[in-house]
C-alpha cells in the first residue's frame, strides 16, 4: 500500500471509533427478521401456465390482468441456504436456433446472446422492422436463460417457450410488461426487499457529493482511498458520494431502464499497522448486487469498453483515458451471466481486472464467457499494475490498454507465446502455489496450497471423519472467496450444513439457538453451492449441473462425496472398475477444462484394521491415482487400538512432490481439526518410503531400532 495512503487513514480516522455495522452509524437499525417456519423450495418443477384476468398481482408493481409463469413450490425461508442447484436439463444453442426458426421468430447471433424481439413490448412478428438493434430480449446461448432489457422481466428457457405458446394461441403481438415469472415473493420477502431500498435511499441522501465536502477532507479522503488523481468532476460524472458517518465511498446502483437507484456500494478503508485494508459492504447482500458501476453514463453508440475488478479501478481508466469503463460487482470472483446482455453491445473488450497472477487467470475464464474472439487482457506486470496504482505512478493508461493482448489461442503455438506466462509463474512463485489454507499450516507446508485445474483423491476408512474433515478444508477456502459447490451424494444437504455451520461458527449451536440468525446471516453471504442429488446417479447428469455452476457461478472448486454413490446406473454392462475408470477419467477432464479444482471422496478396499491405508488402497484399479494430482490419506489409528490420534498422510503431490504425514485432532464441540500441539509435528518423507510413511513423533533412529 502506498505510504501516502496509510498517512491519509490515520488523518481522517484519527479519533473515530468506526463500527463495522456500517449502516448501523448511519442511524438507520435493521431489526431482528424472522422468516415464517416453511420449507424450502429445491429445484424446479414443471411451470404452471395460468391466464390470470382480474387476479391481485402479489408485487406492487400493477394491479392490471398479466400472465402468470410461476414454478410449484414453496418461498425460501430466510434460514435455509437457497444456493442450491438440483439436476440441470442442458439446452444447446443449436437446438435454441432451431426452435427460434420454427417458429418464425427472426433472431441475431450475438457474441454470449442470441437476439430476438421482445414478448413483452413491439410486435415480435413483424417482419418489416427486423433490425437487430430492435431487438431488446437476450438469450443466453449457454443456458437458455433470457432478459428483457425495456421490461427488465428475466426467465429461464422454459419460460420462454410458454410464453410463446400462450402469445400464439391467443393471437397476441405481446404479452405485456406485467408478465409474472417468477414465484410471488412472500410478504417476509417484499418486507426485507422494502428495508433494502429504504437503507438505500437513506444513506444515499446522507451522502455527500465531493463538490459539499471541505477541499482539505476532500484531499485526504482521495489519498486514503488511493484516488489522489482522479478529478472532482470525473467523480461528479459517475454519481460517486462521500458518506462521513463511515468515512466511506459510495457508488451507486442505478436501474437500467429509469435510471432509479437499487442499491449501493459502500468502500471503506481500515488500517492494520502499516497497511489499509478496503472493506466493501452492498446492499442488497453480495448475491443479489449485479451492477456494472459506470454502465450507467455509456451510450449506445459504445462498441469498446474496458472491464475492471474494482470500482476505484474504472476511475483510474475513465479519468485517465476517457474511454468507456465499467467495473464488475464481486471483483475477479465472479461474473454473472445475468450481466452478459448489458456487454453485448461492444465490439471489442478490454480485461484489465488487477495486478496479480489471481486476476490473470480470472480474465481469462471471464474472455470464455465474453467471447474470445473480441477479448484481449492486460497482462499484470511491474509496469502493468492495476488501473489504479498506474494512474498513481504516472503510467500511460491508454497504451496499456492499447498494447492488450488477444484473449483467443490458436491450436498450435510455440514458446515466443508462452515466455510471458512463464515468467510470470517463474517471478510469482507464491500465487503459483495456489490459495493458503488457513486452518491447516501443515497442509500447506506439503501441497503449498490449494490451485485450480487440479483433481484430489480423498480417502480414509469409514467412519474415521472423511466427510467432517473435507468440509472444514473446503469452508476455509470458501471463507477466503474461492467459489465452491458441494456434491453429497452420501449425507443429505441439510445436515451437511449444519457440520459446515458448526465449523463455521467454531461452537456448537444447538444450546445457543439465540446466536443463530448471526451466524447464519454470516455464513449466507459466504459462496458456497449445494448440489440437491443424494445416492445413486448418472456421470451425465453430475456433469451437465457441474458444467452449469461453473458457468452460472464461477465456481473454483468442486467436492463430490463420494465415488461409490454416484455409480450404478451407467455401464451396466461393463464391470464396476471400468465403470469407476470412466467417471475419475471424465472429473479429470472436467478439472482440466474448466480451470477447476476437483476434490473426490473415494472409499478405500478392505484392509485390515492395523494396517495403515496407502495409495494401491483406494478402490478400483490405479486410475484414480494416477489421474489425481494429489492424493490424501486420512489415517486413523484407533480403529485399530481404541485409542491414538488421526493423521493426514500427502501421499501424492504432482505440484512439486513434498510428501509427508501431519497429526490431527478433533474437536468435538464445533466438529473441526486442528493441529496437534506439542512434540508431535509434520514430518516429510521420501517418495520411495511414501507407501509406509513414519508416524509423527517418531525419529528414524527409533524406527531402526525397533
Amino acid at each position: 500500500m502506498l505510504h501516502s495512503g496509510c498517512r491519509a487513514v490515520n488523518g481522517i480516522l484519527q479519533g473515530s471509533n468506526l463500527s463495522r455495522r456500517w449502516y448501523s452509524i448511519a442511524g438507520i437499525t435493521r431489526r431482528r427478521r424472522t422468516a415464517p417456519s416453511i420449507n424450502p423450495a429445491i429445484g424446479r418443477s414443471r411451470l404452471m401456465l395460468a391466464w390470470l384476468r382480474g387476479a391481485p398481482h402479489p408485487a406492487p408493481l400493477s394491479t392490471t390482468p398479466s400472465l402468470c409463469f410461476c414454478a410449484k413450490g414453496n418461498v425460501k425461508s430466510k434460514n435455509v441456504k437457497a444456493d442450491v442447484l438440483s439436476a440441470f436439463a442442458p439446452v444447446t444453442v443449436t437446438e435454441i436456433r432451431q426452435y427460434l426458426r420454427a417458429k418464425g421468430i427472426p433472431f441475431h447471433d450475438g457474441y454470449s446472446c442470441l437476439h430476438v424481439p421482445s414478448l413483452f413490448v413491439g410486435k415480435v412478428f413483424d417482419t418489416g422492422k427486423a433490425e437487430k438493434e430492435t431487438f431488446t430480449l437476450f438469450i443466453d446461448k449457454t443456458t437458455g436463460q433470457f432478459l428483457c432489457k425495456e421490461t427488465l422481466l428475466e426467465g429461464g428457457w422454459q419460460d420462454f417457450q410458454d410464453c410463446l405458446e400462450v402469445m400464439q394461441k391467443e393471437g397476441r403481438d405481446n404479452l405485456g410488461p406485467d408478465v409474472l415469472l417468477k414465484v410471488p415473493e412472500s410478504d417476509w420477502e417484499l418486507s426485507e426487499q422494502e428495508m433494502d431500498l429504504k437503507e438505500v435511499q437513506q444513506i444515499w441522501n446522507k451522502a455527500m457529493a465531493f463538490a459539499d465536502v471541505e477541499e482539505e477532507e476532500t484531499r485526504l479522503v482521495k489519498a486514503m482511498f488511493g484516488i489522489t488523481k482522479v478529478p472532482d468532476l470525473i467523480l461528479k460524472k459517475l454519481s460517486v458520494k462521500y458518506f462521513k458517518p463511515t468515512k466511506s465511498l459510495v457508488f451507486p446502483w442505478f436501474n437500467w431502464r429509469d435510471l432509479s437507484l437499487k442499491g449501493l456500494k459502500l468502500l471503506s478503508a481500515e488500517q492494520n499497522g502499516r497497511q489499509v485494508n478496503y472493506v466493501a459492504n452492498t446492499l442488497p447482500k453480495p448475491s443479489s448486487y449485479h451492477n456494472l458501476f459506470g454502465l450507467h453514463v455509456l451510450t449506445r453508440k459504445d462498441t469498446t469498453l474496458v472491464l475492471t475488478g474494482k470500482e476505484t479501478d474504472c476511475l483510474a481508466v475513465t479519468s485517465a483515458t476517457g474511454l468507456p469503463c465499467v467495473s464488475l460487482p464481486r471483483g475477479v470472483s465472479c461474473l454473472p451471466p445475468a450481466l452478459l446482455p448489458y456487454l453485448e453491445q461492444f465490439k471489442k473488450i478490454t480485461l484489465w481486472l488487477g495486478s496479480d497472477l489471481l486476476s490473470w487467470e480470472a480474465s481469462k475464464i471471464f474472455a470464455r464467457k465474453l467471447n474470445m474472439k473480441r477479448c484481449s487482457l492486460v497482462r499484470p506486470g511491474d509496469q502493468q499494475p492495476c488501473p489504479q496504482e498506474a494512474l498513481a505512478m504516472g503510467l500511460n493508461l491508454g497504451k496499456i490498454v492499447k498494447n492488450a493482448v488477444p484473449a483467443g489461442h490458436k491450436s498450435i503455438i510455440s514458446f515466443r507465446q508462452l515466455r510471458d506466462d512463464v515468467f510470470g509463474e517463474l517471478a510469482n512463485v507464491d500465487q503459483v502455489s495456489g490459495i493458503k489454507w488457513q486452518r491447516f499450516p501443515d497442509l500447506n507446508k506439503l501441497l503449498k496450497g490449494h490451485r485450480k485445474g487440479e483433481l484430489t483423491v480423498f480417502t480414509g476408512p469409514t467412519g474415521s471423519g472423511k466427510t467432517t474433515f473435507i468440509s472444514e478444508c473446503a469452508l476455509d477456502l470458501c471463507i477466503q472467496g474461492v467459489n465452491t459447490l458441494w456434491g453429497s451424494f452420501e449425507i443429505n444437504n441439510v445436515r451437511l450444513a449444519k457440520i459446515m455451520l458448526t465449523q463455521f461458527a467454531m461452537q456448537r449451536l444447538d444450546d445457543q439457538l439465540d446466536n443463530y440468525d448471526e451466524w447464519a446471516d454470516k455464513f449466507e453471504n459466504l459462496p458456497l453451492f449445494f448440489m440437491t442429488f443424494h445416492g445413486q446417479h448418472s456421470i451425465k447428469s453430475v456433469i451437465d449441473t457441474m458444467q452449469h455452476a461453473v458457468y452460472m457461478y464461477d465456481i473454483s472448486h468442486i467436492v463430490i462425496d463420494n465415488l461409490q454413490f454416484m455409480m450404478g446406473q451407467e455401464h451396466l454392462s461393463v464391470d464396476r472398475f471400468s465403470a469407476q475408470d470412466y467417471i475419475v477419467g471424465t472429473f479429470r477432464k472436467f478439472a482440466s477444462d474448466n480451470s477447476c479444482h476437483v476434490t473426490l471422496v473415494i472409499h478405500p478396499r478392505k484392509e485390515e484394521d492395523d494396517k495403515e491405508l496407502q495409495t494401491a488402497s483406494i478402490f478400483g484399479t490405479a486410475k484414480a491415482s494416477q489421474e489425481a494430482d494429489n492424493v490424501l490419506i486420512l489415517q486413523d489409528k484407533k480403529l485399530a487400538s481404541g485409542q491414538g490420534k488421526r493423521y493426514l498422510q500427502v501421499a501424492k503431490n504432482r505440484f512439486d512432490g513434498d510428501l509427508g504425514i501431519f497429526p490431527l485432532e478433533f474437536k468435538k464441540a464445533s466438529l473441526t481439526f486442528s493441529a496437534v500441539k506439542g512434540k508431535a509435528k509434520l514430518r516429510k518423507v521420501k517418495e520411495d518410503d511414501a507407501a509406509t510413511p513414519e508416524q509423527p513423533g517418531k525419529s528414524a533412529n527409533a524406527k531402526e531400532k525397533k
